[in-house]
């Protein structure tokens, strides 16, 4: 039997999603949004590109929640976008009633299924998502750190002119202004970025990874970023799916490890059939602490603010 994926929200972030899914035939897909006949046009586009593609899963588009039912992974993306002169937070208000009611949906119909939120602000998200479905911590992730890491190594590929593909680095913490990309284990392939650039191209980087959502939003004035969202999310799935025990940066609830206890941050997981499998927990240096610590109190007031 192939495996199910549902999509909540069929905007730019969902149907993006829709389309890496199919096109990576990791299984049957529902687009689900409010809107009549947006996510039923959509899943039939995606559906005629099968024979061009070649997948051969199906893709339905839905504003009824029992087509939901039985998925074995559920992408949150539902929510209103930001728009410039908007930070994150200023859609957590909102939000946080679009999610809540959606992981009340998602329960009822699949109780054993993994929650991706990428509703923003994310770390607040999946808290709602987390304390309103009541699921495990191991089945309510984030999707932040594959894309803010996305990011960052692109920018690093781009400053030293090699293949994005060969570098390797990771962010950590909040999806936000006081997110950490670490530095320190950064490489190409093994060489260390220090190595190749100056400490001020390196603190450039790290400045355009931390505004880099911003960026894109004022690029195009009337929305936010959804290509590598999209395809950040689906990453996760896959690795869920496909049991592959893929290590990717994600939102995940903390219970000690890193000394933090009690909210979503970002940090290196193993993902697999069981969601979050392992927390890859190292030590930080002291000026790493003091910079997660921001983040874990940003974190912690948009938890707050959620009234959860």
């Amino acid at each position: 039997m192939r495996k199910k994926i549902t999509i909540i929200g069929a905007g730019n972030v969902g149907a993006t999603a829709a389309h890496w899914a199919v096109s990576r035939n990791l299984g049957d897909v529902v687009l689900l949004d409010v809107m009549e006949g947006i996510p039923q046009g959509k899943a039939l586009d995606l559906l005629q590109s099968g024979p061009v593609d070649g997948f051969s899963c199906s893709i339905t588009g839905s504003n009824d929640y029992k087509d939901t039912a039985n998925s074995d992974v559920v992408i949150i993306t539902a929510g209103l976008a930001r728009k410039p002169g908007m930070s994150r937070d200023d859609l957590l208000a909102k939000n946080v009633e679009i999610v809540k009611s959606c992981s009340e949906e998602v329960v009822k119909h699949s109780p054993d299924c993994t929650i991706i939120v990428v509703t923003n602000p994310i770390d607040a998200m999946v808290y709602t998502a987390f304390k309103v479905s009541g699921l495990p911590r191991n089945r309510v992730i984030g999707m932040a750190g594959v894309l803010d890491s996305a990011r960052y190594r692109t920018f690093l590929a781009e400053a030293i002119g090699v293949a994005p593909r060969d570098i390797n680095a990771m962010v950590m913490g909040i999806h936000g202004d006081n997110m950490l990309p670490l530095v320190r284990l950064a490489n190409v392939s093994g060489v260390p970025i220090t190595d190749l650039l100056s400490p001020e191209k390196i603190d450039e980087v790290v400045n355009r990874t931390q505004h880099g959502g911003i960026e894109i939003v004022n690029h195009l004035k009337t929305g936010s970023a959804f290509y590598t969202p999209g395809l950040s999310a689906i990453e996760m799935a896959e690795a869920i799916l496909t049991d592959s025990k893929r290590v990717l940066p994600c939102a995940v609830y903390l219970e000690g490890e890193f000394g933090i206890s009690g909210c979503f941050l970002g940090a290196p997981v193993v993902l697999g059939s069981g969601g979050v499998e392992r927390i890859l927990e190292f030590e930080l240096n002291d000026d790493e602490i003091k910079f997660l610590a921001k983040s874990v109190e940003a974190v912690k007031e948009q938890m707050t603010a959620t009234g959860l």
